[in-house]
């Protein structure tokens, strides 16, 4: 068995690993990533970039089949699904390529195989069952990430009932399913059947869709998907999944009452579990609660040399916040002056029609932690660019603190969002407060124009409107 010595070791190969890895050997480092799988992780190989890739083909079908506003007729269109199932492998493929190869520009050791912990600055690494290597690094940072969460009686057959990789490889396009979950997760992949023809109905057991978003940009959400043919229902509880016919029958209590409905494939959207199992924790002081590693606020385990990053650690589950938190992690290892990472200023994104963006506190928590609050609205039906592009479905909402002017909280839908948003991102990195962004000037005709309208409104302001 190979035996080798590293400054630091990462197990895991996805956004939170390999960034770890990068920095570390930028400062220096000699840095290895430990990866059983494939190089960028759940993200880039089967979540964030190859359902974007999707995201895209069903946007595309949607205005086709919305030509005529734009002054266009087009006869028997169609789509190939295998032709686009295969371009969403093949971007995925393509950027995971890319990863390997900034591992090898930065001088980054990939190691293939299953790595444990084996006792203080140790690591051993499994390939097919046999251990192939044992690795010496007084630094290890777990970067194992997360997978799907299933639900007793609920199970995942990979058939009729998906998770969200069978989701993104379906073999035939269906003509019904049934999403439950109404996290960013689930609504993509509504949004994406749905707009691929598939009949859809999305089920949450709270009491409204999008739940980590603010409440009035999640009602606007429901409103629009709603318009769209999607069907929502909320507060209600999937209690059995049966096979019927060719496809699933579903049960779900709601206002106690039980209603069945029969859909050909369910998708399971409930949520991930971090990857704690099999990593080498047992008998090490790092703490597991409710399937993930508890860390300080540098991403420090209970174990002495040993780290945690990513999905791993808990919410927000984003790629964007694993790579930071790499970065920071690796930093304070190496001794760098750096900060522990502000998670309310982190920016969410859904990716669905229309698009969801948000960064901050909603209202309601605004309001819940004290504040006195100025909230501006502006409605993208005002705005000159989503009028001459033929989406003025949205509004972008702020919540500013009365006295201070501090940007607490952005929340945004309609078509860019996820885009704009970094914009508001930048504002709470650089304290900034109302009269900076009122003072900023926003480029004519953008749809960013909205995000200025919003925070003049807060403060009976808006030109527009």
């Amino acid at each position: 068995m190979a035996r080798h010595s590293f400054d630091i070791a990462v197990l895991g190969g996805g956004p939170g690993g390999y960034v770890s890895a990068i920095r570390a050997a930028q400062l220096g480092m000699k840095a290895c990533v430990v990866e059983r799988e494939h190089l960028g992780g759940i993200c880039l190989n089967w979540g964030c970039i190859p359902t974007k890739a999707l995201l895209k083909t069903s946007e595309i079908n949607h205005l086709l089949g919305n030509l005529d506003g734009f002054g266009f007729a087009a006869e028997s269109v169609s789509f190939d699904l295998e032709k686009i199932v295969k371009r969403s492998r093949d971007v995925a493929g393509r950027l995971s390529a890319g990863v390997s190869h900034l591992l090898r520009k930065n001088g980054v050791a990939v190691i293939e195989g299953h790595g444990r912990l084996r006792g203080p600055g140790t690591v051993s690494v499994e390939r097919d069952g046999a251990p192939v290597e044992e690795i010496e690094a007084p630094h290890v940072v777990l970067a194992t990430g997360a997978r799907a969460r299933t639900l007793p009686g609920l199970e995942p057959d990979g058939e009729r009932i998906w998770t969200y990789r069978e989701a993104m490889v379906p073999p035939a396009m269906p003509s019904s399913l049934m999403v439950i979950g109404s996290g960013a997760i689930g609504i993509e992949f509504a949004s994406f059947y749905r707009d691929l023809g598939a009949e859809v109905t999305v089920v949450e057991i709270l009491d409204r869709i999008l739940p980590v978003e603010d409440e009035e940009i999640s009602s606007i959400a429901r409103k629009a998907f709603e318009k769209q043919g999607i069907e929502i229902l909320t507060g209600g509880a999937v209690t059995a999944l049966e096979p019927q016919g060719a496809g699933v029958a579903a049960t779900i209590e709601a206002d106690r009452e039980t209603r069945r409905i029969e859909v050909e494939k369910v998708i399971l959207a409930v949520g991930i579990v971090g990857n704690v199992e099999d990593i080498g924790l047992e008998g090490t002081a790092v703490e597991v609660d409710r399937g993930h590693v508890v860390v300080n606020s540098w991403n420090e385990t209970g174990e002495a040399g040993v780290y945690a990053i990513g999905d791993l650690v808990g919410p927000p589950w984003l790629a964007h916040k694993a790579s930071h938190e790499g970065v920071i992690c690796v930093e304070r290892i190496a001794g760098k002056e750096t900060r522990p990472l502000d998670v309310s200023s982190i920016p969410g994104c859904t990716y669905c029609r229309p698009q969801i963006a948000s960064v901050g506190l909603t209202e309601a928590a605004a309001k819940e932690a004290g504040h006195e609050v100025k909230v501006g609205r502006f409605p993208y039906l005002s705005n000159g660019k989503a009028i001459a592009i033929g989406d003025d479905e949205g509004t972008v909402k702020t919540v500013f603190d009365a006295s201070t002017g501090a940007l607490l909280g952005a929340h945004m839908i309609g078509p860019e969002v996820t885009e704009l948003i970094q914009g508001f991102a930048i504002a709470r990195t650089l304290e900034t407060t109302e009269a900076e962004l009122m003072e900023t000037v926003f480029p004519h005709p953008t749809l960013s124009e909205t995000m200025h309208e919003s925070v003049l409104d807060a403060y009976g302001r808006a030109l527009h409107f």
